[in-house]
Formats: structure tokens, C-alpha cells, sequence
């Protein structure tokens, strides 16, 4: 159930962020089109009021009557009103000389002038796409709106007639609302397929690593038995030392002849130092024995610790193989002065001692044989 819910949490996570994103960003993406469609159709609108300028031009020098050559204007641009974008004609008193729609002929032209002049250079399409969002929103009001806005003008040089450039403004929101519809229906593809794909991406990873966890905790489950098992072993084998001691007590007092065969085999005390003074140890006594700074040192289960001038390697040819082991280069240690074996770093095992804080690290490779020694 709680798999479930945070599965549930993690979809709706992505899927709030994906939308705070997308409303973020597809104001800006329509933007920027639209700013792009406005420039591609002002550079159309003014290459053609340029042309038709100039072809005006020529028919006035060739001396061919105004009357004419407005009315062979007005023919040609009648109807011409329906695209983005369109061609009027207006003199200088500001009235239509010809104009695709015939009933705006004789009519005053109105033009926002400031808009004129930020497009002249072709370096504000910002107020344009400012007046089609204000004319979208007025429209959607049933606000009267003018149609259409000139956004360039080219004088016909041989006469007081000026070609003018009309965007049309109806025909550039219906344009603006396709391509916001465009990029929705995009958005919302998107996102769903990004928000069920990380979806699935984080149940994949989730459950990957719920399986990696259950193995570890698997091996670690093992790794305790084990360990268990172990220190259940060193209590038996204690026990076991414990037993035999008692048995080796209670035996009837060996000859000299009979003592000298058993040092023979195993010797029962080691000579040692405490300072300059020499101390025999009972074998039975000793708790482990340590090298430091090419010393060996020798501790008892009492706590007294005294030197000896001999080597680890040469002490533990002389010891008990199955009551003393050689744990690493530094240590010896009893089994009867073991209280602890618990699990240390990789495959690795830490021995503590009774009544004493050294601890001593028995290496991957030596603990298959401590094993094995407390199995004896």
C-alpha cells in the first residue's frame, strides 16, 4: 500500500510540474512564432508595396492618366482583403484612392501612427503582436475594432498617391489561435507521454533497488546466522577448554619422568619479563599475546602483562594449537579469552576480549580458518 501511494504522489508530483512548466513556457513559445510570423509577413507586405510603387511610378512617367491607372489599381486589388495581409492606395489627404474592399474608396484611412513608426525599421514587432492580443481580446468582448492596420508605406514617387501595406488583423488572431492550438495539443501529447515514461522510469528504478535492498538484507540475514553460528561454537569450544581443564585438575600429580614427556610435546609455562626480573607464565593463564615497536608482550587473563625476548612465530610452535590461534602478524590470541566475534568491514571479523578493549581484526582470508579452528 505505501509502494502504491508513493507511486501515486510521484505521478502527481511530475504531472503538477510538468503543467506549472508548460503554462510557463507556451506563452513564450507562441510568442516567438508569432513574433516570427508578423516579421516573415512584413517583409512580404513591404517588398510588394515597394513593387507596386514602383510599377506605379513607371505608368505615371509613361504619361498614362491617373483616372486609369487608379482604376486599373482598384481592379487588380478588389477582394484582396481576405488574406493576412493586403494593398490600399491613399494620397496625400489622407483619403483611399483604391482599396480592396470598394465601399472604403473616398473614406479617411486611420492608422496608428506610433505603430507605424516602431515598424518602419523592422525593429519593434513587440507592439504589433501587443495590438493583435488587444484586438483577440476585444473581439472576444463584441468590442468595434478596425480590421485591419497598416504596417508599411511606400511613396509613389511621380504623384501624391502612397501604396500602403494592411495586416489583417482578424485573419492574424485566427492564425495566432491555430498556432496556440497547435502548441497545446503538442504540450498535452508531450506531457503525458513524459509524465507516464517517468512514471514507469521511477517504478522501474523503485523496484530495482527494492530488489538490490532485499539481497543485501538477504546476505546480511545470512551473514548474521553465520555469525551466530559462530559465536555459538566459540561458547561450546569454551566450554569444552573449560571441561578439560578441570579434567587435567583433578588428575592424580604426574612423576618427573611423566612431566618431562608432556613439556616434550607442549610446554605448560613460558618465561617472561617484568622489567628485569624473570616470571614464568602459566600457558592456561595467558589471555593473548601481541608484538609492538619488535616487542612481545605476554597478557594474562588477570590483567599482568610481561615481555618476552622471543618471536610470535616462535612462541606459537610451542603453544596449544587447539587453545591458542594465530589471528594475524601482531596477535595470539586464547580461546578462553575470547568474549565476542562480530562481523567487521568486507568478509572480515573482530574478536573481542574478555576484560580488556584491544580489539583484534582477523583478515577474509584467516576467517575460514578461524572457522574451521573453533569447529575442532
Amino acid at each position: 500500500m505505501r509502494k502504491d501511494k508513493l507511486y501515486f504522489l510521484t505521478f502527481i508530483s511530475i504531472a503538477v510540474i510538468f503543467l506549472i512548466i508548460a503554462s510557463l513556457g507556451i506563452n513564450y513559445f507562441v510568442k516567438i512564432s508569432v513574433n516570427q510570423l508578423i516579421e516573415v509577413q512584413l517583409e512580404a507586405s513591404k517588398r510588394e508595396a515597394n513593387e507596386i510603387a514602383t510599377l506605379v511610378n513607371y505608368e505615371f512617367i509613361s504619361g498614362l492618366d491617373k483616372n486609369v491607372i487608379t482604376q486599373n489599381l482598384q481592379n487588380t486589388l478588389n477582394g484582396t482583403n481576405k488574406g493576412t495581409s493586403f494593398i490600399s492606395v491613399f494620397d496625400w489627404s489622407g483619403k483611399a484612392v483604391c482599396h480592396p474592399d470598394i465601399t472604403q474608396v473616398n473614406q479617411k484611412v486611420n492608422s496608428n501612427q506610433s505603430l507605424l513608426e516602431s515598424l518602419k525599421d523592422g525593429s519593434s514587432l513587440n507592439k504589433l503582436y501587443d495590438l493583435l492580443i488587444h484586438h483577440k481580446k476585444s473581439k472576444e468582448t463584441n468590442a468595434t475594432q478596425v480590421e485591419s492596420e497598416i504596417v508599411y508605406i511606400s511613396p509613389i514617387k511621380s504623384s501624391d498617391l502612397i501604396v500602403a501595406a494592411h495586416t489583417n488583423l482578424d485573419k492574424m488572431v485566427t492564425q495566432i489561435v491555430k498556432l496556440k492550438r497547435r502548441y497545446y495539443t503538442i504540450f498535452i501529447l508531450m506531457g503525458i507521454l513524459i509524465i507516464l515514461a517517468s512514471f514507469f522510469a521511477v517504478r522501474f528504478i523503485g523496484s530495482y533497488y527494492e530488489k538490490q535492498l532485499e539481497t543485501k538484507n538477504t546476505n546480511l540475514e545470512s551473514e548474521l546466522i553465520n555469525l551466530s553460528k559462530l559465536n555459538m561454537d566459540l561458547v561450546t569450544y569454551q566450554q569444552k577448554v573449560a571441561t578439560e581443564i578441570k579434567e587435567e585438575i583433578q588428575k592424580p600429580i604426574l612423576t618427573a619422568s611423566e612431566i618431562t614427556a608432556t613439556t616434550d610435546t607442549n610446554k605448560i609455562r613460558l618465561l617472561t619479563y617484568v622489567r628485569n626480573e624473570l616470571v614464568p607464565v602459566a600457558i592456561d593463564s595467558i589471555a593473548y599475546i601481541y608484538t609492538e615497536n619488535t616487542i612481545t608482550y605476554i597478557v594474562c587473563t588477570n590483567g599482568n602483562r610481561s615481555t618476552s625476548n622471543s618471536s610470535l612465530d616462535e612462541i606459537f610452535i610451542n603453544l596449544q594449537p587447539s587453545l591458542f590461534f594465530r589471528a594475524n602478524r601482531q596477535f595470539i590470541i586464547s580461546i578462553t579469552s575470547i568474549k565476542k566475534i562480530i562481523k567487521y568491514g568486507n568478509s572480515q571479523l573482530k574478536i573481542l576480549v574478555e576484560d580488556a578493549e584491544v580489539e583484534i581484526i582477523i583478515s577474509k582470508h584467516k576467517a575460514a580458518e578461524f572457522r574451521k579452528w573453533l569447529n575442532i
